[in-house]
């Protein structure tokens, strides 16, 4: 996999927050084992992990606002056309609004 391939949600990481993913993966998702791992309370295991998920999900939201972006963008540039930048703005906008 080439660097331009990796997810930005994931080099958005710190080396720790990769290191605790590598060791859930390694226990089979297990929190109970992992709290042993870092021997530390199966409840400080669940704040660190809802943390993560937290950062992955911000970091994913700043993606798709780009997506918008994008799209602006291409339309400027005549590459598609407004309206179908309209429409793909608007789609989006509506699946966005629906998963709240």
């Amino acid at each position: 996999m080439d660097n331009k391939d990796v997810p930005s949600w994931i080099l958005s990481l710190e080396m720790d927050d990769v290191e605790f993913i590598r060791k859930f993966v390694l226990n089979s998702g297990s929190l109970k084992k992992l709290a042993k791992d870092y021997e530390v309370s199966y409840p400080t295991v669940r704040i660190r992990l809802d943390r993560l998920i937290q950062k992955i999900e911000i970091n994913e939201e700043h993606d798709k606002e780009e997506l918008i972006s994008l799209v602006k963008k291409l339309a400027i540039e005549e590459r598609i056309s407004l309206e179908d930048a309209k429409l793909i703005i608007e789609k989006y906008k509506k699946e966005k609004d629906d998963c709240l």
